[in-house]
């Protein structure tokens, strides 16, 4: 069990000392992603960004989805779940998600561009993985722009997403693996879904350590 966010962050740091001081990019998807990657990339001394990734939901139950997609068009999709789903209905639901992608940029990172991943190691944080589709769309980013390792690391994951997530990536670690896995929220003792503000109060926080730590 972990106390929140920031407590799985400082757990999860420590799990990936021997990439310290090694020119990582560690990127976080928001919202929940943020505080674990904030205190992640601290302890590393590492750069910090966030990476957009969107799961595309169901039509008719947004809590299901179909697959995933990241903020340069980069897609994840579930072969068997989204056979269902007409070519109408995929465009839709693709171009809702690539707006909100968008909007999040623009809220969220101030429309930056995102740090440069090309022939970087990259670790991909973010506060658990349940059917892990937004982190495949993620992986498939840092794939198409040319990241030289990629690296996912979370506190909590199933054993069947970590089984998937495993065949993707240079390396996985995962601190958490519960026999009975039903959500991400199960092994935090306080939990809430994430805001925006505090997105946007961490990557703040972030920009006055580097500063700090750049004098």
């Amino acid at each position: 069990m972990f106390i929140d966010r920031k407590d799985a962050g400082i757990k999860l740091a420590r799990a990936l000392n021997k990439y310290k001081a090694r020119n990582i990019l560690v990127l976080a998807i928001p919202r929940g992603g943020v505080e674990v990657g904030f205190e992640v990339a601290k302890y590393l001394n590492s750069d910090f960004d966030i990476l957009i990734s969107r799961k595309l939901p169901m039509p008719d139950n947004s809590e299901a989805g179909f697959g995933a997609i990241a903020e340069d068009g980069s897609m994840y999709l579930d072969e068997r779940a989204s056979s269902w789903i007409s070519e109408t209905e995929f465009e839709r639901i693709k171009s809702e998600q690539l707006n909100e992608i968008k909007r999040r940029i623009k809220v969220l990172r101030s429309n930056r561009p995102l740090q440069e991943v090309k022939n970087r190691t990259v670790i991909l944080i973010d506060d658990g993985l349940a059917m892990g589709s937004t982190m495949k769309a993620s992986i498939q980013f840092c794939r198409n722009n040319k990241a030289k390792e990629i690296v996912v690391a979370v506190p909590v994951a199933g054993q069947d997403t970590l089984e998937d997530i495993k065949r993707l990536v240079d390396e996985i670690i995962v601190l958490e693996i519960p026999y009975y896995f039903y959500a991400v929220a199960q092994i935090y003792l306080n939990w809430h879904d994430v805001t925006d503000q505090e997105v946007i109060e961490i990557m703040n926080k972030w920009a006055l350590y580097k500063d700090k730590n750049r004098n």
